[in-house]
């Protein structure tokens, strides 16, 4: 234009239409962008779910072995005291023959218990530690103790 007596310095462009192929292509290419940052977010957001759930199920078994300890700690202290109980209240016992006791009690309600059940197929057989049960059940009952 400089021919004509025209200098152009600047030109204002307001409307772009490239190709229809051109537009396709660039139009994939930012789906394409979009897809892979959307699976990136969901990998991270499985990750995260992942995440929490070992950590709550680990919080959950340091829960339920605090609870046994504590179980375990109160069934102690019951039997601390029990045992000082009968060895006051009964004369002439010591604590080995109240721990015998209480042991053979407690294996009485355990039979009681899987004995109770309704479809118990339990069968106990005797041997050697039944005989010694008998022998302390025997020697209890003939020292007084119950």
């Amino acid at each position: 234009m400089n021919a004509y007596g025209y200098l152009i310095l600047n030109a204002l462009v307001t409307d772009m239409s490239p190709d229809l192929r051109v537009r396709n292509a660039m139009n994939e290419i930012n789906a394409s962008k979009r897809l892979k940052e959307a699976a990136s977010e969901k990998a991270e957001g499985d990750k995260v779910l992942v995440v929490k759930s070992a950590e709550a199920a680990a919080e959950a078994k340091y829960l339920s072995g605090v609870g046994v300890a504590r179980q375990r700690k109160a069934i102690v202290d019951g039997l601390r005291e029990s045992i000082s109980l009968f060895t006051t209240a009964v004369h002439n016992t010591n604590s080995k023959d109240i721990v015998d006791l209480l042991l053979i009690t407690q294996y009485f309600d355990m039979l009681k218990d899987v004995g109770a059940r309704p479809n118990c197929s339990t069968v106990f057989i005797p041997d050697e530690e039944d005989d010694i049960i008998a022998d302390k059940l025997n020697n209890a009952k003939k020292s007084g103790l119950f």
